[in-house]
């Protein structure tokens, strides 16, 4: 079971989320979640606990700040351009024939 832990103090680290849940039971993955351009926390984590009675005796004591994490579907991105501007969009330079006015 994946635990999304919140409100992490951000000196935290991965060792002391551990332990932190070592204590109700087997703990096989721990991450905090980081910043790639500073590499300071960002304030959560997870921690995965094969024994879903252990991690629910985890999120018991530890009640308000773990839930249990529900994995989301990663949505569609559409690539360059799309007709906004972009890249193959309408908004570039070139030869579009005559110019017309503007009615405004």
């Amino acid at each position: 079971m994946e635990i999304y832990v919140g409100n992490l103090a951000y000196a935290t680290t991965d060792d002391g989320l551990k332990a932190a849940f070592a204590q109700y039971g087997e703990v096989t993955a721990v991450r905090v979640v980081t910043d790639r351009m500073t590499g300071r926390s960002k304030g959560f984590g997870f921690v995965t606990m094969p024994d879903a009675a252990q991690a629910q005796a985890a999120i018991d004591a530890l009640n308000g700040h773990v839930n249990e994490s529900q994995p989301k579907p990663r949505e569609e991105r559409g690539g360059f351009g799309g007709g906004r501007g972009g890249f193959g969009g309408r908004g570039g330079y070139g030869d579009r024939g005559p110019r017309r006015e503007s009615r405004w």
